[in-house]
């Protein structure tokens, strides 16, 4: 599974990534976290509200940062 947290580096999306990866390490999957800054990208890919949370390539969460108990329910 590839999870991609993805914004500008802003506080929000700083504490989006660290949540996911506390998300992947509760759910006890396996799973690769990034962090996309690459402002072409989000564009590119349609996010117009940061942070932003893909899974597998597809867009799940934008615009809020739920606790890391809540993405590893999404994760599963």
């Amino acid at each position: 599974m590839k999870i991609e947290v993805l914004g500008t580096g802003c506080a929000k999306c700083n504490k989006l990534y660290e949540a996911a990866k506390e998300a992947v390490s509760q759910a006890g999957i396996q799973a690769e976290v990034t962090h996309v800054t690459d402002l072409a990208e989000l564009m590119k890919r349609g996010v117009m509200v940061t942070p932003a949370l893909a899974v597998d390539g597809a867009i799940k969460i934008a615009g809020k940062v739920p606790k890391p108990a809540e993405l590893a329910k999404l994760l599963v």
